[in-house]
């Protein structure tokens, strides 16, 4: 009696592996479809995390870049003195790079910076020793840049 109730316990493992999802933790679901055809219909994209410069001073440069062919805008990036011009030339070749590895026979030409985004990351706080015992608070700032590229002619 014993055996036919591991026999029975077997198959009810097996069923449940077969309608279990093939990878744990992920769902099909319409907000997962919709997701993946968002990213489809988008054009070659790369991004930066936790760069270590205030995102108000990297958009003073991003803002020169934005919409310009590829090669303008790394040529423009080439020349530009600040500081953020030399992470932000190596993202967008990030993302051209991309263009030709997952997007098949891309015209390098063609390509342009459709979006450009620079968001705040998280800031480290440090502490600097003032007057009569106190301390101010510096606080060391981050940010998020995200860079899309569109192809052929701009809207």
């Amino acid at each position: 009696m014993a055996e036919t109730e591991k026999k029975k316990g077997e198959k009810k493992a097996e069923a449940a592996a077969a309608e279990a999802p093939a990878k744990p933790g992920k769902v099909a679901g319409a907000k997962a479809t919709r997701r993946a055809a968002a990213r489809a219909a988008a054009g070659p994209t790369a991004r930066l995390g936790f760069l270590r410069m205030a995102p108000r001073k990297v958009r003073l440069v991003a803002n020169n870049v934005r919409g310009l062919p590829v090669g303008a805008a790394l040529a423009m990036l080439k020349f530009t003195p600040n500081a953020a011009a030399k992470p932000l030339a190596k993202l967008l070749r990030s993302a051209v790079a991309n263009a030709e590895t997952r997007g098949g026979h891309v015209d390098v030409d063609r390509l342009y910076v459709k979006t450009l985004t620079v968001d705040g990351g998280p800031k480290m706080r440090r502490f600097m020793p003032r007057a009569m015992g106190r301390a101010y608070r510096i606080e060391k700032r981050t940010s998020h840049v995200y860079v899309e590229l569109g192809t052929g002619a701009r809207a």
